[in-house]
């Protein structure tokens, strides 16, 4: 299968790329500079320059292609403060990879979030399935939310989409999101925190688990299918506050829920949510089982906590 697969070069898309052309797929890759481009050569893909912003570039290699994989997203945009811009770029992507696969019956599969989705329990896959007319302007995740609906939707066009939904931390060596920045406020501070009693509890997945569900999706996934990335169904973000202060030697403190936007900076608002998920349902359907080690596991491996070469 030729494979579209935009964000390749990126924290998921540098594992999706390996294990689709592991699995003997012809990749395509977005890149959308010169070390993105290069990062993809070497790993064994052909090259589209441009960005999720280039909607004519989209339609033509999603036209070429017999399944798209859309992972790329604007956060860098989203964490400084606009993600209605980056949901809505996001919003225009689909809608294009919609337009070019209508009626061909190709997979398309598009990467979205859990936070948010049903906070203070377990999250499944038959939640968030309601109309999306509500949230389609919101500013926050629920935007994001409602782009994956218009995706599910495009079942309806003849197209065989499928939503991922992914935990707030896809974790392993080499991450630069929530658990290294969760490290680096420690660091700054003198201090590993967690919100009240950090009791809330946040879902995660190794990144080559998330992977080879991409894959998966991809090659099965039936049309209309929402998917759950989730190894860990909730862990303590009191646990992972213990694990950073053990290997950094600080104490371990509970940081008010009015203090939190101070202390954690902009991940302030999302530290305290208790957003658990459940995979049970994309397991069943598709026999996706992760084999990783867990996120405080591999925590504890140590590699979160070496420091950059100078």
């Amino acid at each position: 299968m030729r494979v579209f697969v935009t964000g390749a070069s990126g924290w998921i898309g540098s594992a999706v790329v390996p294990e689709l052309i592991g699995a003997g797929h012809e990749v395509v890759g977005l890149a959308r500079s010169d070390a993105s481009a290069a990062a993809l050569t070497e790993a064994g893909a052909q090259v589209c320059r441009g960005t999720i912003d280039d909607l004519g570039t989209l339609r033509n290699a999603a036209a070429a292609s017999d399944g798209v994989v859309h992972l790329a997203f604007k956060h860098d945009i989203a964490f400084t403060g606009d993600f209605r811009g980056a949901a809505e770029a996001d919003r225009r992507a689909v809608e294009t990879f919609g337009d070019a696969l209508a009626g061909t019956d190709r997979p398309f599969v598009l990467a979205s979030g859990l936070l948010g989705l049903a906070p203070g329990r377990v999250a499944t896959e038959r939640d968030g399935r309601g109309s999306g007319s509500d949230v389609a302007h919101d500013d926050g995740p629920r935007a994001r939310h409602a782009t994956a609906l218009r995706a599910l939707d495009l079942a309806s066009h003849g197209v065989r989409s499928s939503v991922l939904r992914l935990p707030p931390t896809v974790y392993g060596e080499g991450d630069h999101g929530f658990m290294a920045a969760l490290v680096g406020i420690a660091r700054d501070k003198g201090v590993s925190g967690h919100v009240g009693d950090g009791s809330n509890r946040w879902p995660a997945v190794h990144r080559l688990d998330a992977a080879r569900l991409f894959r998966l999706a991809l090659e099965e996934a039936p049309a209309g299918s929402v998917l759950h990335a989730v190894a860990d169904e909730g862990v303590p973000i009191s646990a992972v506050a213990e694990v950073i202060g053990r290997h950094l030697g600080l104490p371990v403190v509970s940081i008010s829920p009015e203090e939190a936007g101070e202390h954690f900076s902009w991940l302030g608002g999302m530290v305290g949510l208790d957003a658990p998920a459940s995979s049970a349902l994309t397991r069943e359907l598709l026999g996706w089982q992760p084999t990783q080690p867990g996120l405080l596991d591999d925590l504890g491996k140590g590699h979160y906590f070496r420091r950059p070469s100078a």
